[in-house]
């Protein structure tokens, strides 16, 4: 995945590599989860996979290689699968991708106060101002944490908005995993 900036740190260039690798794929896709490695343990543990890693290189020991985990189940919520994650010691971190519609801050006084998740769910899609976003969010066992945003309307490399505290909720459920 070439075009992760080699400035970024590794969680970040994890981020922006699944951000990638998931854009090449388009859009209208379901969520993904990635289980992130340290890849100098793992070229050390599986010597099998160095090609598929590329070659080494100085920065390796502190590099982050993810790894896609089986799909998703659907008709469950995101929000209790991620209740039954648990990790195994050789697992330093998890990202997970998900595409939503999102509305800007001035809709937010528009908003019905009365409507339950499926009803919400229907305005939003039906709001004049509302956008698709593919969001990145990943999160290490000490609680470093990065995402990426990707908005479908400005789907580009260079218009992907990163940052340490753009999905709160998703990164501190992703690092509920860790904890149990």
């Amino acid at each position: 995945m070439s075009n992760t900036p080699m400035a970024a740190s590794p969680l970040t260039r994890a981020v922006l590599e699944i951000d990638e690798y998931v854009s090449g794929l388009g859009w209208d896709q379901p969520a993904r989860l990635f289980a992130l490695v340290d890849t100098a343990r793992l070229r050390a543990e599986q010597p099998s996979l160095a090609d598929r890693l590329g070659p080494g290189a100085e920065q390796e020991t502190t590099t982050l290689t993810p790894i896609e985990q089986d799909a998703l189940p659907t008709g469950k919520p995101l929000d209790e699968f991620l209740g039954t994650i648990a990790w195994p010691a050789s697992v330093v971190g998890c990202a997970l991708t998900v595409e939503r519609l999102m509305l800007p801050p001035s809709a937010e006084a528009q908003v019905p106060q009365d409507l339950d998740e499926t009803a919400l769910a229907a305005w939003v899609a039906k709001h004049p101002e509302r956008q698709e976003v593919r969001m990145t969010v990943a999160v290490l066992r000490d609680g470093a944490r990065d995402s990426a945003l990707r908005l479908r309307a400005k789907d580009s490399p260079t218009e992907v908005l990163t940052g340490s505290a753009l999905v709160p909720g998703l990164a501190e459920a992703l690092k509920a995993t860790f904890e149990a």
